[in-house]
């Protein structure tokens, strides 16, 4: 079929009578049957042609402007010729024109059909019996240049048969170089397309691109890397791999590799290397040609080629590939657990039918309930690996042969690939529902007593009219409980484990009575401390005991000067209790710990004489901390696993530092060298010591015995968590964290012990059961160290630790069961580095800032010490959890001023705040801002006055105390996160959840809705402090549904609050900020109080647990500081909000709230089940590779507290972002309720 004859234009300022010009003119009047019946013409034509294009380059560009119609007369005159040689000359003005004007050209060749052209050319050429090598040379050679820019290429060349064509011309010239470079370039176009790949597989294109591999030689590098190139192509598909490997052509490809690699000394040809290592990543796709890569010896030979690399920076591309391979074919591992279930387990009365718990348990037969089921034993099951732990392969190629495959790769609407977006308008509005007749909701009165109260007959002035608590004490009795000591002292002073201890003194003005003096009467103690075990470690050698003696009693000297210096200088609970001297004990409990840590499981000894600690006095520092309180709170504490030890971190207290911890700066190619050091572990297996050091799965005794020259471990305290403990190299350890109780995952806090360690050895610590794909490890996070050596020498603080920090896929696979259905899934590695300062220190790790059960309910027992007549506080025991232990709600506001029946009123009818946090206890932040709260709600500022005169606040401040105490990550006791359980909480499994929501119910029912809700919570995902609220708009504007402008309104009200901690909180990012309302949310508590109680202004408030991007605190962590801020912040914002929200400020507001309008948050789009912000982190020199696989993206529910949100790949365009438009006609879109078509 022949192109229309086209009509000669001339671009605009262009003579029209130029010599190209009038050659294209006398060229478009020969098209036709004059380009059959006069061929030298055409020749003479086109030869001049030819040459003016070749000699001027501005030929070329009059050819090619825009508005001419050269190139189509061109294509005219290819298609009409019948003459070989006027072909060639045609052919060779094109090659020249498409040289130059990069891209642009070629597009223009393409868009006016010049491929088709280039085929019905080359199938009409090689119908001839000896088809012209020059035509078949040049036609090829504008395919190749032409397959860059036309994506429908491999579909147009298979449907006009010229695929075959070009494979037929590779076989019959494998000597001629020259024609089969080109041909070969063509190879590599086709190859793209997968049905080609696998017809050409079939057609023995693999076997001929093996002919023309050739090992290492100066001569032909350019054909054996198109060669290469075009084979990689080939083995995309899986059809191919597999033939190659049956073919054997792995090892035939490992050789040809190291060939290159040995002698290639000056790295001229790492294209045709990083093309060969292409090869051998498409052929280990499958699981058979990773098994015969491993048999091949494919794992040494690419570790030992890569190791010499290391070194040459430009040679990166070969060492990133070689890994993606190793770790791929690295064999994956069971974790060495006996089960991925928590070490722990709580007998619950009754499972739900449904969800990840009823998965815990063995299937019943015959119909038995739920009840007998948990009376049963757990189903003996291998639940660590599945039957196949490889990744499955499918048996054949899914490619699906249609002719319009490429089309479906378009772009669409990015708004419409995030399905998770709530669309039904219907759901969308609060409908407010109690659910709950009000009958069984009266119980609840007795939480809002303030409420009803008319202070008739009572002092307002006396503070026990302000200050109630209910009792919180359990019935059940307290067990003995160890608290910590420093250091091992006399060896000769042991008493048996029955002795009992004597109470820590009254700190007072005289120095200690010496280790000597035994019997020297003591002061009567502080608290009877009589059923308490202290624990201490054996000494190693006389001189180091009275070196560390001589030490404690230096740092006694410093610590009497400082209480002399600075005496009276803390809280009012200080000033009832004189300064404590150094913490004198008499009668320890032995440990056979070296360090102090540890489980006492061993030989003990006897003592005659009692040791002096020092203990840091930071009472100056800390007033809501007090040692003897923590311990007695302890008491109270019920844990699973029955803790009975104290760390030293909660027993200490933390005092922020006055300096600020930059974020850890990543050293290039740390990663890279972790996961070398990992794949070591294979090549030399012997090297590998694989000591097990501790193991909670042994509950008589977890820590195991070791000669002295390994670290100890302990966990066995509250809120720790380490299961077990592995020492894999001198200085190297593998850790593994315990599942959540009743669960089998959620793998993220760790709280530990280390002693034993050597000064400034460096030491490298593996966390290999993390399940998240990323972590902000890689972004500058560090993990937390507490010093007890720092701690007595007067800085007992949590401090930024660690070096070459990152988070990668590891080896280890998880089971199916673990992953709700999904094969093939494999844990990560978080890895750091660090060295101890002190001999014979005892350290803690943790991933954020530990704040326990008992710390609460200390602090909140000091926070009522600190209460004035003028503060109105009452603490109530909301329920009791599923382990026994209380969960306090707290009410605070302002005295009214008097007991008259208008300032009564005016304290009944204040607006009710109702704030929570902690629903998952690894998100430790939280409670940090909630103490921040807390005591600027409890302080004796001016602001402070005027919110409780302003509010009632209604706080819970822990909802799941059981979480907390057993180092949890994110669920209860119940195995379930309760931030999924609030629109049917169960009143057994979810106590706490289920009777706050109640206590929400019975506002509502009393029109008493709360002005504001917001649920504290920790983000592990991204930077900064920020909000998720809930709009109807905005969550419209991100889906292509329709809506009415009626079912639009909706008052601005719920951006003021997130806007006001925009302007006055360093550490929070209005741009960070997300008001959509998502499907996989609807039972997050932030979503069911805004749709069910009718609460617009309902919030969750993140915090990041790595640091901040913007504002004052850029570029550095976060600390308990920065946290406690923020919790004060929120206080001065509602303050803010309430002088806004009056009578005579609402148009302020609403004028406010326009000018918000412009700030939008980013989205990402493509991820499923995420509403929340990419994470816009900066690119490294060095590509993070979160996975061992190119294309595995792990998309991991996005969690409303962000501790699991959905997890991205460690591509930088796994999710493309938008960002809503700021015109002006899109706040005009807002005001008038229009949706915005974007």
């Amino acid at each position: 079929m022949k192109m229309n004859k086209p009509k000669m234009a001339s671009e605009k300022g262009v003579p029209s009578t130029s010599k190209v010009h009038i050659l294209l003119a006398q060229l478009e009047r020969m098209t036709g049957d004059s380009m059959v019946t006069d061929p030298e013409a055409s020749r003479q034509i086109t030869s001049k042609l030819l040459h003016l294009i070749q000699t001027q380059e501005k030929t070329g560009r009059e050819v090619m402007s825009k508005g001419t119609s050269g190139m189509e007369v061109i294509l005219s005159s290819l298609e009409s010729t019948r003459d070989s040689q006027t072909t060639l000359n045609i052919l060779c003005i094109l090659s020249e024109l498409l040289t130059l004007g990069k891209g642009r050209r070629v597009g223009a060749f393409v868009s006016k059909g010049g491929t088709g052209v280039l085929l019905r050319i080359l199938i009409s050429a090689s119908r001839e019996g000896q088809p012209s090598e020059e035509l078949m040379l040049q036609l090829h050679s504008l395919l190749a240049k032409v397959g860059l820019k036309d994506r429908k290429l491999g579909v147009k060349a298979r449907l006009s048969g010229a695929v075959n064509v070009t494979v037929n011309l590779i076989k019959k010239n494998l000597q001629n170089i020259k024609l089969l470079l080109p041909c070969l370039q063509v190879l590599r176009v086709y190859s793209v397309n997968m049905v080609n790949a696998i017809s050409l597989g079939k057609s023995g294109a693999i076997e001929l691109m093996f002919k023309i591999l050739a090992p290492y030689s100066k001569k032909n590098t350019s054909l054996i890397k198109v060669t290469v190139d075009a084979l990689a192509a080939l083995l995309k598909s899986k059809t191919n791999a597999r033939r190659a490997v049956e073919a054997g052509y792995v090892s035939t490809l490992l050789s040809v590799y190291m060939d290159w690699h040995r002698h290639d000394t000056w790295h001229r040809h790492t294209v045709i290397r990083k093309g060969l290592l292409c090869c051998l990543r498409n052929i280990t796709n499958i699981r058979l040609g990773r098994r015969a890569f491993t048999n091949a010896d494919g794992m040494r030979i690419l570790y030992n080629s890569s190791s010499e690399c290391l070194t040459v920076r430009t040679l990166d591309p070969l060492v990133n590939t070689s890994s993606l391979i190793m770790r791929k074919c690295f064999p994956k591992n069971r974790l060495p657990l006996p089960t991925i279930k928590s070490a722990f387990h709580h007998q619950l009365t009754h499972v739900l039918p449904s969800g990840p718990v009823a998965q815990l348990y063995s299937q019943p037969p015959g119909g038995r309930t739920n009840t007998q089921l948990c009376n049963e034993p757990l189903k003996k099951v291998d639940d660590v690996v599945d039957d196949s732990d490889d990744n499955e392969d499918m048996d054949a190629d899914t490619e699906n042969d249609t002719e319009n495959e490429e089309d479906e790769k378009d772009e669409k609407d990015p708004r419409s690939l995030n399905e998770d977006i709530e669309k039904d308008i219907n759901k969308l509005h609060p409908q407010k529902s109690p659910g709950r007749p009000f009958e069984e909701l009266k119980v609840y009165e007795r939480f809002f007593v303030e409420l009803t109260e008319d202070f008739q007959g009572h002092n307002i002035d006396c503070s026990t009219t302000a200050s109630t608590t209910s009792s919180s004490s359990s019935a059940r009795p307290s067990r003995p409980v160890i608290v910590p000591t420093a250091q091992a002292l006399s060896p000769n002073h042991v008493t048996t484990q029955n002795s009992q201890v004597l109470c820590p003194p009254h700190k007072g003005r005289d120095p200690p009575s010496p280790p000597s003096t035994a019997t020297a009467p003591l002061p009567p103690p502080a608290l009877q401390l009589d059923t308490f075990r202290f624990n201490k470690e054996l000494s190693k050698k006389e001189e180091m005991q009275q070196e560390l003696l001589h030490a404690l009693e230096c740092v006694s000297v410093k610590a009497e000067a400082f209480l002399n210096a600075d005496k009276h200088k803390g809280s009012s609970i200080s000033t009832r209790k004189p300064s404590q001297s150094p913490l004198l004990l008499e009668g320890i409990a032995i440990r056979c710990m070296a360090g102090g840590g540890g489980s006492d499981c061993g030989s003990e000894g006897t003592e005659d004489e009692g040791a002096v600690l020092e203990v840091p006095d930071t009472a100056q520092l800390l007033p809501l901390h007090d040692l003897d309180l923590y311990v007695e709170m302890v008491k109270g504490t019920h844990s699973v696993p029955q803790y009975t030890e104290v760390a030293y971190p909660d027993y200490f207290g933390h005092v922020a530092p006055t300096f600020r911890e930059p974020l850890l700066e990543r050293v290039y190619g740390v990663q890279r060298s972790k996961i070398f050091q990992d794949i070591e572990r294979l090549i030399h297996p012997n090297d590998i010591l694989d000591k097990l050091l501790y193991d909670l799965d042994v509950p008589s005794c977890p820590v195991i015995e070791s000669d002295g020259e390994s670290l100890k471990f302990n966990s066995q305290f509250e809120s720790g968590n380490l299961r077990k403990a592995i020492q894999v190299r001198k200085y190297e350890y593998d850790l593994v964290l315990n599942s959540d109780i009743n669960s089998n995952h959620h793998h993220q806090w760790f709280y530990f012990e280390v002693s034993g360690m050597r000064v400034g050895t460096m030491y490298r610590f593996n966390i290999i059961n993390c399940e998240k794909s990323n972590s902000q490890f890689n972004y500058g996070m560090q993990v937390l160290m507490y010093s007890v050596q720092e701690a007595i020498s007067g800085r007992p603080r949590w401090v930024r630790t660690g070096t070459d920090i990152c988070y990668y896929k590891n080896h280890f696979a998880r089971s199916s069961i673990a992953t709700g259905g999904q094969k093939g899934k494999s844990y990560y590695t978080m890895s750091f580095s660090t060295s101890f300062s002190h001999k014979d220190d005892v350290c803690y790790f943790t991933y954020h800032y530990p704040y326990t059960y008992s710390s609460l309910k200390m602090h909140l027992f000091k926070l009522e010490a600190m209460r004035t007549p003028e503060i109105y506080l009452r603490q109530d025991v909301l329920c009791e959890t599923l382990g026994g232990n209380s969960c306090p709600l707290l009410t605070i506001t302002a005295m009214p001023e008097s007991n008259s029946s208008d300032h009564i009123c005016q304290f009944r009818n204040r607006p009710l705040i109702f704030l929570s946090a902690r629903v998952h206890p690894g998100e430790t932040n939280a409670s940090w801002v909630m103490k921040g709260t807390l005591e600027f709600l409890m302080g004796a500022s001016s602001q402070a006055a005027s919110l409780r005169e302003a509010y009632i606040f209604k706080i819970v401040p822990m909802l799941n105390p059981d979480g907390v105490v057993n180092g949890n990550d994110r669920c209860s006791l119940s195995g379930e996160d309760l931030n999924r359980q609030w629109q049917n909480p169960d009143a057994e499994l979810h106590p706490t959840i289920y009777h706050t929501k109640s206590l929400l119910q019975y506002l509502a029912h009393m029109q008493r809705a709360p002005l504001v809700f917001c649920d504290y919570h920790g983000h592990s995902r991204k930077k900064n402090v920020f909000m998720y609220g809930c709009s109807v708009k905005e969550t419209i504007w991100q889906t292509n549904i329709s809506a009415a402008s009626t079912e639009l309104q909706e008052d601005l009200g719920y951006r003021a609050l997130p806007k006001i901690l925009s302007q006055i909180a360093p550490a929070f990012s209005m741009g960070s900020c997300s008001f959509v309302v998502e499907r996989s949310k609807e039972s997050t508590a932030r979503v069911v109080v805004w749709r069910e109680i009718g609460v617009q202004r309902s919030y969750t408030m993140e915090s990041t647990v790595c640091g901040c991007d913007q504002g004052k605190y850029k570029g550095f962590q976060i600390g308990t500081r920065e946290l406690e801020e923020m919790g004060a912040q929120f206080c001065v914002a509602l303050l803010r909000l309430k002088r806004m929200t009056g009578v005579h400020n609402h148009q302020h507001l609403l004028d406010l709230e326009s000018d918000l309008i412009g700030t939008q948050p980013k989205v990402v789009s493509s991820c499923s089940t995420t509403y929340v912000m990419d994470e816009d982190e900066p690119s490294f020199l060095e590509a993070v590779d979160y996975s061992a696989e190119s294309n595995d993206e792990d998309g991991e529910a996005d969690s409303e507290a962000g501790a699991s949100s959905r997890d991205v790949s460690g591509t930088p365009d796994s999710c493309a972002a938008v960002r809503l438009s700021d015109s002006e006609s899109s706040k005009e879109a807002w005001k008038t309720g229009r949706v915005a078509n974007q």
